[in-house]
């Protein structure tokens, strides 16, 4: 199966499950497929970053509210989310006021790693200090807080550090990349070597050749902790009759059309 970009979240999905790769980016199928899940975190997340992004210049309260209050008809949560967002607002703040200068928001990166295979994503933040350093930040809203030692073990942070390097020609020393959870007002940072990049991108590399060396039926199930909020629960042979799963496929792709 070809594929010639690999982005964090294909690979975090691909490590998840292979069923759950092959449906999402190869049958392009909308994850909707699990009548129990509840998107109401998803939503919130990315209300938080729309307003986080939006509001980077703004330098009160006030501001950001008037953001929120015209995006909120955008994402679909519970309003019980909303009842620390006011201090979300407040930690953020106090965050810009320790930053330098943010030379991109929302920064959309495809870097060539050869064999016709590039790295793409969004990050969210990229400040450049005084010091010739640059941090990387990754607005998190997550209940828990990720420790230096997962943070260091994450893929995508690896990916931010090569993609920056490449984008602002900065040496990989020099770059510091960050979860910030607004909501504890608590910032996570990690600084790779060349020696992690360069093995990162050898295991990328043979992940994605592995990608294209698989045909339809080898993209096997995984039962683990990540099924309860998978999209595609209500069509995985883990816990279906996989007789009923044809049919719910092709139900769904009469829908869209």
């Amino acid at each position: 199966m070809f594929i010639s970009q690999l982005s964090a979240s294909k690979l975090n999905t691909y490590n998840e499950c292979q069923l759950k790769y092959k449906l999402r980016y190869h049958d392009r199928l909308d994850p909707v497929f699990n009548e129990g899940l509840n998107t109401d975190a998803l939503h919130y997340g990315s209300f938080v970053h729309k307003v986080l992004e939006d509001g980077l210049n703004e330098d009160t309260v006030e501001g950001l509210m008037k953001i929120a209050e015209k995006e909120r008809k955008n994402y679909e949560f519970n309003n019980s989310k909303l009842k620390n967002f006011n201090d979300i607002l407040v930690n953020f703040l106090k965050l810009n006021a320790q930053l330098s200068e943010t030379v991109s928001v929302e920064e959309i990166f495809k870097i060539d790693i050869g064999d016709d295979m590039a790295l793409n994503g969004i990050i969210d933040r990229v400040v450049k200090g005084e010091n010739g350093k640059y941090l990387v930040i990754d607005y998190k809203t997550s209940k828990r807080a990720k420790k230096k030692v997962e943070l260091f073990q994450d893929d995508q942070m690896k990916m931010y550090t090569y993609a920056v390097s490449k984008l602002y020609k900065v040496p990989i020393s020099k770059i510091v990349v960050a979860h910030y959870y607004p909501h504890y007002d608590k910032l996570v940072s990690v600084t790779f070597s060349r020696q992690d990049i360069a093995f990162f991108l050898r295991k990328a590399k043979e992940k994605m050749w592995q990608i294209r060396k698989k045909k339809g039926p080898d993209f096997f199930a995984s039962r683990n902790m990540f099924c309860n909020w998978c999209g595609y629960k209500d069509v995985c042979p883990v816990f279906n009759d996989p007789t009923s799963i044809q049919c719910r496929l092709n139900e769904h792709k009469k829908v869209k059309e």
